[in-house]
């Protein structure tokens, strides 16, 4: 399977995968090295992944992306910008972009993964899985896979124990966050071995549909 992996950060989503051909893309180029060192077998191309999806999504079997989340933080909405002060932000709106450019253009499989907002989602998602949405092409079948730790209270020892990442010998300027911002690898695992399940049940069906004729 040939996936494109957007805003691929240091992995969290990929972790698990096995028997894949990735190509990730990640605009930070400290989080990309971290990425490459993690997976050296995967294409690692440092660039904007918005743009890098309009050019080259006919090119792949599976797409995940993950436009940034902040923005539609429900945490940073009614708590950092209520209360702590943090100025207030337009809602990146790529993130529904990319889900309707996918919907309408994609005729591969693909997800579009976000954070619960901290407003009602402007189009409705497949799934609610953890603290994430996912909007996808494809049936996500519901799993009981609520994390170890509270996410937005859990420092720099926890998430890594909880994510299988070690991140000490990497200089980061604040590596909580980018642990916080990774997604559980188990639930990576668990939405594309859904893909593969679904492309499975298609080609099985296909198959007696040719025999019936």
């Amino acid at each position: 399977m040939k996936i494109l992996n957007l805003y691929a950060g240091i992995g969290g989503n990929r972790k698990n995968w096995t028997a894949v051909s990735v190509t990730a893309v990640e605009f930070d180029p400290v989080l990309a090295a971290v990425y490459a060192e993690r997976f050296p077998e995967d294409t690692v191309i440092v660039d904007d992944a918005h743009q890098y999806l309009l050019d080259h999504y006919k090119e792949y079997d599976f797409i995940w992306s993950s436009p940034p989340c902040q923005s539609h933080s429900s945490f940073r909405q009614n708590i950092c910008v209520r209360y702590r002060g943090t100025p207030a932000a337009y809602p990146d709106m790529r993130l529904y972009q990319e889900i309707l450019f996918l919907r309408h253009n994609a005729r591969c499989l693909w997800t579009v993964e976000n954070v619960k907002p901290y407003y009602g989602p402007l189009i409705e998602p497949e799934i609610v899985l953890q603290r994430h949405l996912f909007w996808s092409n494809f049936q996500i079948p519901n799993a009981d896979m609520q994390p170890k730790i509270k996410i937005r209270s859990a420092q720099i020892p926890d998430l890594e124990q909880a994510f299988g990442f070690s991140l000490r010998e990497f200089k980061i300027k604040n590596k909580r966050q980018v642990l916080r911002n990774c997604v559980d690898p188990k639930l990576g695992l668990h939405i594309l071995e859904s893909a593969k399940a679904f492309i499975q049940q298609t080609c099985k069906n296909t198959a007696i549909e040719n025999q019936l004729k």
